[in-house]
Formats: structure tokens, sequence, C-alpha cells
């Protein structure tokens, strides 16, 4: 059986949606690393929330200027161009629209499109943070995952049990196993893993997974 996507795979199948020219904020976490998979001939423009925007990939190892870092606190290069600012212009930008895609992480994706991805608990994230604006300020806002916990508990659920960060506001949701949109209040598979059956995948999946149409093979290089 073919193995499920490993996070660098997740973050590179993510980043081939990104239109040429888009305005990109990359969430703390696993969505960092889809700046490193940005496909040939395109140029997406990445803000981060601590006050940079267009800033470049990661820098050699050795070549870090740790005065330059991103909202996960991962050392970036400069681009010409690059813009910095402080938080009030960075979420003036969030709220006023002018971002065209957010990509987070998660613990959890209700079918209705609501998002979890803080906790209360003692090893979660502290507070819900910018992730709050981000859902409700980007045009397009999805979500990159593994499908399962690391309890074997899905991601992909009927309702949010933790605390949530935003109300119906993903659109898309890359996983381990699958891409799956969210569309009128329900789950709409559009990849899976080849020789993952459907009955399997909705095994592993907490909600009725919806098929409308043709699923395309969920494929990545090595990466």
């Amino acid at each position: 059986m073919t193995s499920p996507l490993t996070t660098n795979q997740i973050a590179w199948r993510a980043a081939q949606d990104i239109e040429d020219g888009a305005y990109v904020n990359l969430g703390i976490g696993l969505p960092v690393r889809v700046a490193q998979f940005q496909p040939p001939g395109r140029e997406a423009i990445f803000h981060s929330e601590n006050g940079i925007l267009g800033f470049g990939a990661a820098p050699a190892p050795g070549d870090e200027d740790w005065d330059l870092i991103n909202a996960s606190k991962k050392s970036v290069t400069l681009k010409p161009g690059t813009a910095f600012f402080d938080h009030a212009d960075s979420f003036a930008m969030v709220r006023g629209g002018h971002l065209d895609v957010a990509i987070l992480g998660a613990y959890q994706v209700a079918e209705n499109g609501d998002l979890a991805n803080w906790s209360t608990g003692p090893r979660g994230v502290p507070a819900v943070g910018g992730a709050m604006d981000l859902v409700h300020g980007a045009r397009r806002v999805a979500v990159i995952t593994d499908h399962l916990t690391r309890k074997g508990e899905p991601k992909l659920v009927h309702r949010c049990t933790f605390p949530l960060t935003g109300l119906g506001c993903i659109n898309r949701v890359y996983t381990s196993h699958a891409v799956v949109d969210i569309e009128d209040g329900r789950f709409v598979l559009r990849e899976k893993l080849a020789d993952l059956s459907l009955e399997a995948l909705q095994a592993i999946t907490g909600a009725r997974l919806h098929i409308p149409g043709p699923v395309g093979e969920l494929t990545a290089p090595e990466v």
C-alpha cells in the first residue's frame, strides 16, 4: 500500500495550488514549509504576521541571520522588494482583505468548515493568536495536516471538540491521505492515495465524504 504523504509532501501538494503573484500567509509550524516548494515559473509573495512581506527561502545552514525570522521563528532570507512593518500594519493587511491565501495547521476541521487549531491544555498552542484574524481576512483559507492524530483519531470531524479558531472558514484541507474541499457544509473528496480504498479512507474520517465527481490520485515527489 502507498505510504501516507510525509509532512514535506503535504506542504509540496499545497504549494501546487498557489497562484503566481498571490499574497500568502503561512501559519506557525508545518505551513511554513510550503514556501520551500513553489512550482517553477510561479512566485508567491509571502506575508508573515510578525512584519515581513516578500521574504525568500530559508538560508543555507550556518548562514542564518536571526534578526530575520518568520512567525515560526525560522530564519528567512530577503528578496528584492522585501518590506518590514509593525504588527498594526501587518494585521491591517490581514483584516483589510489583502491576502489571497492563508495556510494553517489544525487539530480539527469540521465538515461545516469550522477550524480548531489551538488548545487550552498544557501542551497545546496556548492562545488563538493571529489565526482568528487570518481565517476571516484571507480570501481563501486552507489547512495542511496529518489525516489522523498520534492516537489514531480523525482530524476531519463532524463537529470540532477543541476551542474554535473560526466558524465556517476553511475551503480546502490537504492531508497525508487526501485532498478534501468543504462545500455547502460537507466534505467533498477531490484526491486520495491511489491504492487507498474509499471505504478505508472513510473509516479514518470522522464525517461523511461526498464524491460528486472523479477522484484524483494524490501523489507527491520525494522532497
